[in-house]
């Protein structure tokens, strides 16, 4: 990927994804979660990552991801459903977005990967008019793209990819600990042995 072409799709994430307060996706009765407060010292959860799942949930799942990987969209179900079985047990801390938007513009994003994400230089224009087409509003967008608070909150992100050594896309953590055996049944054992070790107090 050209330098050009990581910094249009860092701009474009920048916006879809990153800088505001809702969820990533509806809980189990369909309503839209609201943002669960947490430490600003925490390189993992910030306070513009959105938490989906109760505040008290024992176990934390944190994914790092790009709209444009396609091992992303490949786990992006797989997700859901260890959350929809895990029920009160997990949240999900993710990426936020100012429109309100993220979900349906994620999935569109990911629906349509191979018409924009080529490999080593995606079609942001693309992108973008794909992201309309789920409800983005692009005016109001294309100028939150490059305000300071979005810039800010790059940077925050970028330092907390350093800062946890992520190196690939997807990338998840469980209360704090790295998914080592990188596949949906190891996510799913390594949410599961946490769940236990939460319920037996060890």
């Amino acid at each position: 990927m050209t330098k050009r072409a990581l910094v249009m799709l860092t701009a474009f994430v920048a916006i879809v994804v990153f800088g505001g307060a809702a969820m990533l996706y509806s809980s189990r009765d369909g309503s839209t979660p609201q943002a669960v407060a947490v430490s600003s010292g925490d390189s993992l959860v910030r306070p513009h990552s959105p938490v989906m799942g109760s505040e008290a949930a024992p176990v934390t799942i944190v994914e790092f991801f790009d709209p444009s990987c396609e091992a992303c969209s490949a786990f992006y179900p797989i997700v859901k459903q260890i959350m929809h079985e895990t029920g009160e047990d997990v949240r999900l801390v993710e990426a936020a977005r100012k429109q309100d938007k993220f979900q349906p513009v994620l999935e569109a994003l990911f629906a349509n990967q191979a018409e924009w994400a080529d490999h080593g230089a995606p079609d942001i224009e693309k992108a973008w008019q794909i992201a309309a087409g789920a409800g983005l509003d692009l005016e109001p967008a294309r100028k939150d793209a490059t305000t300071p608070e979005v810039d800010a909150v790059l940077a925050q992100d970028i330092a907390d990819v350093k800062a946890n050594r992520v190196e690939q896309t997807p990338t998840f953590f469980v209360n704090g600990k790295p998914l080592t055996e990188f596949s949906p049944q190891g996510l799913y054992d390594l949410v599961k042995t946490e769940i236990q070790a939460a319920k037996s107090g060890s």
